[in-house]
């Protein structure tokens, strides 16, 4: 409910600060006294677009704050989704206009952008004037009211859920069959990288290898040339190293029996000589095995020039790279042999979860055809008092070619006011009045299936008067016993029937008329109310009449 509302330096209003109680609540004034203008504020707050006119004259900003008592709302799940400060017991939300044109908008002194700011408003009041009695006409709105009266929110929650996942599986078999036309395009070339890749045989590491064997080859008689110079060095009849070490080891092995040292000296050159041979072993094998090969460089040459192509052709240098390449392309061809398989399981699963969505809005429809006639009967029972004695209101249903969020129904609130008319949708057929009076019968029959936000009726009772006025006043004051309702009104049989009266007026202060509103005393509400009988002259019997129209006891 609204708790409060603060304004300051909004058009007419200098400063406002006023506590709302909750109930059925009433809002009177002269005609021109201001009472758009602070509904106007109010609708800036809940999120309304604005600019720098709504100013008071040479003011640089504009407040406006409306603090609201949240306990009854279930709106944790919009404050975690927007990263937004929560108090299960108050929310304030604030907007501030500048002269500039600019505005910054504020929930729970956070600062918010306006479509999130509306969309908290919307949740936390109606307005309910003339020109949002046009929702009447709008068939999501309807199919929103019946779905109230069927008390269909777990079943619809259901329902979308099945829906989103129908969605979902849609755009993925959509994108599944798009890649799918798109690699087949590409598949011939795929297929020709791959088999290229394939026939060359590659083995990871042969690059390094065939170009170290190629060193080789190309140096094969220098190589030779030199081992074998090595080899007459190290086992040369003559002088070779080996024959030296080993002379060198046979004397100093004489000498242990003098020189105890000569032991340790005999052992390292045996283990010299041991060395030294086994290597002029390997070095005479190594240069017999040395032999240049023309036919071996030429099949050497061709392999790397094949391996350096397919590395320039596909910008890499590894062998390893293009055989990574090979594994994509093979892997490629593989999802593209096994896109009809996926293609047909999602087909199988969207058949599956089509029928599952048509069972379940056929149960959302048989709810909302039985909650349909019960509300059909309950709203020509409540509104035929209402100055519409030969009323005929029905609800129908269609089918929508495919199901979409809200199921399989198309509805539509048909009207009639006389009895010779043809039943007719109502946006066609109703006046504002009987629209205003259709609304209210709504608000208040749908009251009692869910918690509404606070409403407020903006003069919808123009055009009544009498006894209808009457009527109309019960059906709010027995609104306001579910929850929050103001009525904005100049009549007074509904002004009677408020719990508070809030009077709008205006006032001159320092050679300036400013916007002012209050909350009535008891005996200044016998005066509105025999004002708004009377005019502006108080009589006995007007006051008199206030008396009896307020239950007090003259």
């Amino acid at each position: 409910m609204l708790k409060s509302l603060f304004i300051r330096n909004f058009v007419l209003i200098e400063h406002l600060d006023i506590q709302f109680d909750n109930g059925f609540s009433v809002i009177t004034g002269e005609t021109g006294a201001g009472k758009s203008i602070i509904l106007g504020a109010l609708s800036l707050v809940l999120g309304q677009r604005a600019d720098g006119k709504y100013i008071k004259n040479e003011s640089e900003k504009c407040v406006i704050e409306a603090i609201f008592d949240v306990s009854r709302y279930t709106l944790e799940p919009f404050f975690e989704a927007n990263d937004l400060e929560y108090d299960a017991d108050t929310c304030i939300l604030r907007r501030e206009l500048f002269a500039t044109g600019k505005s910054r908008a504020f929930i729970n002194d956070s600062p918010v952008s306006l479509s999130i700011l509306k969309e908290l408003g919307n949740r936390l009041i109606d307005i309910h004037s003339q020109h949002q009695n046009l929702l009447l006409g709008d068939n999501h709105f309807q199919l929103r009211v019946v779905d109230i009266m069927a008390k269909n929110g777990e079943r619809l929650n259901t329902y979308r859920k099945a829906y989103h996942h129908h969605v979902a599986l849609k755009k993925e078999l959509k994108e599944l069959t798009e890649k799918a036309a798109q690699l087949k395009q590409e598949e011939d070339y795929i297929r020709f990288q791959l088999n290229q890749l394939e026939e060359a045989n590659l083995t990871a590491g042969e690059q390094e290898t065939l170009e170290q064997e190629s060193e080789i080859l190309a140096h094969a008689e220098e190589i030779k040339n030199a081992l074998y110079k090595v080899a007459q060095l190290l086992n040369g009849e003559e002088q070779g190293a080996v024959q030296l070490v080993k002379e060198a080891f046979a004397t100093t092995n004489n000498l242990d029996r003098f020189f105890p040292q000569a032991k340790e000296i005999a052992a390292r050159l045996h283990s010299a000589y041991i060395d030294l041979n086994d290597l002029a072993a390997e070095i005479d094998v190594r240069k017999e095995d040395i032999e240049f090969n023309p036919e071996r460089m030429d099949w050497i040459n061709e392999r790397l020039n094949l391996l350096y192509t397919l590395e320039q052709k596909h910008r890499v240098s590894t062998v390893e790279e293009l055989l990574e390449l090979q594994a994509q392309y093979a892997s490629q061809l593989r999802g593209i042999d096994s896109f009809d398989e996926q293609i047909a399981s999602i087909q199988e699963q969207l058949k599956s979860s089509y029928r599952d969505l048509l069972q379940q809005a056929a149960q959302l429809s048989e709810q909302r055809k039985a909650a349909a006639q019960v509300m059909a009967k309950k709203l020509i029972r409540m509104i035929t008092p209402l100055g519409m004695p030969n009323i005929r209101f029905t609800i129908d249903f269609s089918s929508k070619p495919e199901p979409d969020g809200d199921g399989t129904d198309d509805i539509q609130f048909m009207f009639s006011a006389n009895k010779q008319a043809a039943l007719q949708p109502v946006s066609q057929t109703a006046s504002g009045g009987e629209i205003s009076r259709l609304m209210l019968c709504i608000k208040a029959i749908i009251a009692g299936f869910t918690a509404l936000p606070t409403i407020i009726f903006d003069e919808i009772d123009t055009g009544v008067s009498g006894d209808i006025a009457d009527k109309m006043g019960n059906i709010m004051q027995d609104l306001g016993d579910k929850m929050q309702v103001f009525a904005i009104t100049h009549l007074p049989q509904i002004a009677a029937k408020g719990k508070s009266h809030y009077f709008v007026y205006k006032e001159d202060q320092n050679n300036r008329t400013v916007t002012c509103i209050k909350q009535l005393t008891p005996q200044e509400r016998i005066k509105e109310i025999a004002r708004m009988l009377s005019g502006a002259s108080l009589t006995d019997i007007s006051i008199a009449n206030a008396k009896e129209l307020l239950g007090v006891k003259a």
